[in-house]
Order: structure tokens, then sequence, then C-alpha cells
């Protein structure tokens, strides 16, 4: 009797780590889409911060009441608004962060080529007249 019982332990235990294995991974793979407040350039999957590690926890709680990851997502939103997302939407609010970076790429290839344009140009030539007045100076 006190094997089975002993038995029957060891498998609630190793499907609850089991349970719990996959229930981290989830919070890994939902925290890879948010962008952690304090750091910035990281996800809150990656970032070691305080505030990370209690929106970790946080997922981790939504999910076990139940939560879907687009739930937990809106609640993120709602709570901290669009920069909380890693890739933000698309939206008017929006736009400078998803056109911003190709503007300014546009805007430096000109300004390069607007350069590179400059140095291809000949230097003008001193006419005759000018090399005389020039050397009448130095004189």
């Amino acid at each position: 009797m006190v094997r089975i019982f002993l038995l029957l332990a060891f498998f609630v235990g190793h499907a609850l780590a089991v349970d719990e294995s996959a229930l981290d991974r989830r919070v890994t793979e939902i925290g890879a889409e948010l962008r952690c407040l304090v750091c910035q350039n990281q996800t809150i999957a990656d970032s070691q911060a305080s505030l990370a590690v209690d929106l970790r926890n946080q997922i981790r709680e939504q999910l076990k009441s139940g939560k879907s990851e687009q739930e937990i997502k809106d609640y993120m939103v709602a709570r901290y608004g669009d920069f909380v997302l890693y890739r933000p939407p698309l939206k008017p609010a929006t736009v400078a962060l998803w056109l911003g970076p190709f503007v300014l790429l546009l805007i430096g290839i000109g300004l390069f080529y607007r350069r590179v344009a400059r140095r291809r140009a000949p230097e003008p030539q001193l006419s005759q007249a000018d090399r005389e007045r020039a050397a009448k100076l130095l004189e």
C-alpha cells in the first residue's frame, strides 16, 4: 500500500512539474512580446528588473486563472499603453514608430548622395586674368 502511495505521489509531482514548465514556457512566450518599461530595449522575458519580474508574475497568475494570451496583452496595453508591446500595432498614434526609421534612412541617403555629388563636381578653374590679379596681390 505504501509503495502504491509513493508511486502515485511521484507521478502527481511529475505531472505538476510538467504543468509548471509548460506554464513557464507560455509566460516566456508572452513576455517576449512585451517591452520592459524600465529597460525599454529588452523584453520582460529577458529583463531582470524588478518591474519585469512583477509583470512576469502577473502573466503567470493570469494564465493560471484561465485568461488567454490576447486578454493578457489587452490588460497590459490598457494599463501601460501601446508602448508596452514590443511590436506596437500600426495606428495613427504609432505611425511615427513604424515610419520614422524609414524616413530617417531616406534623409541619410539623400544627404550622402548630396555630399558625394559635391565632391565629384570639378573645382572652378581660375581664368588668366584672375591669376594675374592674384600674382600682383602676392608681390
